[in-house]
Parts: structure tokens; sequence; C-alpha cells
């Protein structure tokens, strides 16, 4: 199986990469809707508009978008073999990555408050963590490309 893999190898990249990029654009989203959400009325028709928004969002895109993240994503570590397992590039980038899904998970979690109208948080707290996403993106693009460690 694996020299299957190896051979498609460019193509497992290129949906990761598409996966990634996709999820990404969730993460970068949500929490802006969730924004504006916070400063409408609840039961008026923006709340309403947004949580459709959201709730598609979150369903259509991102979880599928990072299954299969972490679907390509494997494989290409399989394809690379144990050596991928003692670089410390590659365990501080699972990190990122792990902390990427905590956070997905915490949106889908907000969002489940904005469809029962029981959020609590202000809109500036929304806008904080769409910078979340943005600063460990970065962290995981330096460690694939420059490896500092």
């Amino acid at each position: 199986m694996i020299e299957w893999l190896t051979s498609v190898y460019p193509w497992l990249k290129a949906l990761h990469i598409i996966s990634v990029i996709s999820w990404m654009a969730g993460l970068l989203y949500l929490p802006r809707l969730f924004a504006y959400h916070a400063a409408a009325t609840p039961g008026g028709e923006a709340s309403k508009t947004f949580k459709t928004m959201e709730r598609r969002l979150l369903r259509a895109i991102m979880n599928p978008a990072m299954g299969a993240t972490y679907l390509f994503g494997i494989l290409l570590a399989v394809v690379q073999g144990p050596a991928l397992w003692q670089s410390g590039w590659f365990h501080a980038k699972l990190l990122f990555v792990v902390a990427l899904t905590v956070l997905h998970h915490l949106m889908a979690a907000w969002r489940k408050d904005f469809a029962a109208d029981r959020n609590h948080r202000p809109a500036r707290f929304y806008k904080i963590m769409n910078e979340v996403p943005t600063i460990l993106m970065i962290g995981i693009v330096i460690f694939v490309v420059v490896r500092p460690f």
C-alpha cells in the first residue's frame, strides 16, 4: 500500500493543502460571524440568518475540511515514514494542529450557544478569537517550510 501512496504523493499533498485552506477559511470566518451575531438582537431576523450561516459553515465546510485535512495529513505522514516522527518541527506542527482542532470544537460549542440564544460573550471576545487561527497557521507554515528544529 505504501508504494501506491508514494505514487500518488503529489495528489495527497495537493488534497491536503486544499483541505487546510478550506478548514482555515472556516476557522477565520466563523468567529467573525460570531462577532456580528453577538451584536444582533436574539430572536431577530439577523440572528436567524447568522444561525443558518454558522450552522452551514461548520457542518458543510469546516467539519469535512478538518476531516480531510487529517486524512490526507496522516497519509502523507505514512509515506514519509518513521523518520518524520523524530523531527522536532513535526512535533511542534502537530501541537499547533491539535490547538486548531481544540479551537474548532470550541467554535462548535459557541455555535450551539448562539443557536439556543445563550451567548454571553461580547463581540470583542470573538474578534480576539478571530486572530488565534492566524497565529497558529503562521506557526504551522514556519514549522513545515523553515523547519527551524
